[in-house]
């Protein structure tokens, strides 16, 4: 696919959004009373649950640190998140590729020395995938600790920009991240201080273009992380509702 397809001569891309828009945002928290925190999160059509447990005493007596928590991640796609349904194994190098990457991000936003000898395990499950499958992953975790009261140095909020043509355009859908003619840019930061947290690319992109990726990127997290505070938001509205009944 060339990129004339992916972006019209109005400057419209093939989901109707201009260059600086992001796909519409939908989440919530606490949707599982099983585990200690939660949420779901949709961008776009990629949709993920996510459920965090923890800190609790680790299972295997050998694998945790005296000093700090240690943070287990899983990750997990459906097989009908896609159009090719195909079950992963847990050694896809792909899933293991993203669990890397969520599980440093959050290794160090997580204040880990506050729970010496222990474990917070987050389990993320890619119900349907249609590109940014790393941010929405990650802002998903981000929503699911909160809930669980996790003591965090801040949120973390990713997106994504890319180039097609001459243009920078934020949050990529599946279509424009498959074609191999539009380089990608995941960044993850802490809103407060403007810290980042990752800065992941998938493709090369030429460095005279970078600055002006990064700093679209950068504001589609500032949207995004008044999307996850109004999430939380809500969750502690409908939780004091529910006491007060």
């Amino acid at each position: 696919m060339s990129r004339q397809e992916l972006l019209s001569p109005e400057g419209l891309r093939i989901d109707g959004r201009r260059a600086n828009e992001l796909r519409r945002i939908s989440c919530r928290a606490s949707v599982l009373n099983s585990a200690d925190g939660s949420a779901y999160y949709e961008q776009g059509n990629t949709k993920v649950l996510v459920a965090v447990y923890g800190p609790r005493e680790p299972r295997a007596k050998t694998q945790f640190n005296y000093d700090q928590a240690i943070v287990n991640v899983e990750f997990n796609v459906a097989p009908f998140s896609t159009s090719e349904r195909r079950k992963r194994s847990k050694g896809d190098k792909r899933l293991l590729e993203i669990s890397s990457f969520v599980k440093q991000t959050f290794e160090g936003a997580i204040q880990r020395n506050v729970y010496p000898r222990s474990q917070i395990d987050i389990y993320i499950h890619l119900l349907q995938h249609d590109g940014g499958t790393l941010e929405t992953c990650i802002n998903a975790a981000t929503l699911a600790l909160v809930d669980a009261g996790v003591s965090m140095s801040d949120y973390v909020c990713a997106c994504t920009a890319g180039f097609i043509d001459d243009t920078p355009v934020l949050d990529l859908n599946g279509v424009e991240e498959s074609s191999i003619e539009t380089p990608d840019l995941t960044v993850a930061i802490l809103p407060r201080t403007g810290n980042i947290a990752l800065l992941q690319m998938e493709s090369k992109l030429h460095s005279t273009k970078l600055q002006d990726v990064m700093d679209l990127a950068l504001e589609g997290c500032k949207h995004i992380h008044k999307k996850l505070d109004d999430a939380v938001l809500a969750a502690a509205n409908d939780l004091a509702a529910k006491l007060g009944h």
